[in-house]
């Protein structure tokens, strides 16, 4: 890679670090860039879920005062998320290289619908606990547990949007608040990201370089998004994740 190369997957891996500890879809900054410079599909996906796993630390302990009193639920998730994540990067390993690049776009795709969605589902949640319709203190039970499994199986494979999928799920059948929900979000996200990253190392091709320059801003970013995030536009970033989706669809589809 170039100088040039290297800032803009330095910049990107911050941008992807603050917009994963604040709402997810991190990886659709990173992973067109990732292609932007020359990286194959999969090697670019492995590389950047390697890189963003620091970048999840940082954002879980940014959160760490939230997690006060969650330490049951973030074993039975985090149990969960970690059978998940192992899955879902394993079938990027024995799934060929041409399901991956068919794949790929499709998700992105959803990963963008639900980035639009998230807001709705949002005031959705509100409605329903100020109608009372949501049950008193609960894990969501067993279907809530199987959804967090299956957004580690997605997680561990790809993990565009895998934060706004947990924090719609949790967000509609847990009591406690947006910012503890975000921060188990991050917990979860980190646990995927982080046994699918120990698994590439053994078993893929990554691009190290890469891998370190989206490392670095991503831990910066994750940093700087547990810190001061919440004063982030939401409108803006979500703008932001889907232009540079849609970017990455198109290359996809043209390449």
């Amino acid at each position: 890679m170039t100088l040039w190369e290297m800032t803009a997957v330095l910049l990107a891996g911050v941008a992807a670090g603050t917009i994963n500890t604040i709402v997810g879809s991190g990886t659709l900054i990173t992973f067109p860039v990732l292609l932007a410079v020359g990286l194959p599909p999969v090697t670019a996906n492995v590389s950047n879920a390697l890189g963003l796993a620091p970048g999840s630390l940082a954002g879980a302990i940014g959160y760490r005062a939230e997690l006060a009193g969650q330490r049951h639920r973030l074993i039975r998730y985090g149990t969960a998320s970690l059978i998940g994540g192992l899955t879902g990067a394993a079938l990027l390993i024995v799934l060929p290289n041409s399901a991956f690049d068919a794949i790929v776009p499709v998700l992105i795709l959803t990963a963008l619908v639900l980035v639009v969605l998230q807001p709705r589902v949002a005031r959705a949640m509100a409605a329903r606990r100020a109608a009372g319709t949501l049950p008193p203190a609960t894990d969501g039970g067993w279907p809530l547990l199987l959804c967090i499994g299956l957004t580690g199986v997605y997680g561990g494979y790809f993990g565009a949007a895998q934060g706004v999928l947990l924090l719609a799920l949790m967000g509609m059948l847990l009591p406690e608040g947006l910012q503890t929900i975000n921060g188990i979000k991050n917990v979860l996200a980190l646990i995927v990201n982080g046994v699918a990253a120990v698994f590439f190392v053994f078993t893929s091709t990554i691009d190290w370089t890469a891998a370190l320059l989206i490392a670095v801003g991503a831990t910066l970013g994750g940093v700087f998004g547990a810190k001061v995030g919440r004063r982030l536009p939401p409108l803006a970033l979500r703008a932001l994740i889907v232009v540079v989706g849609l970017v990455a669809v198109t290359k996809l589809l043209l390449s």
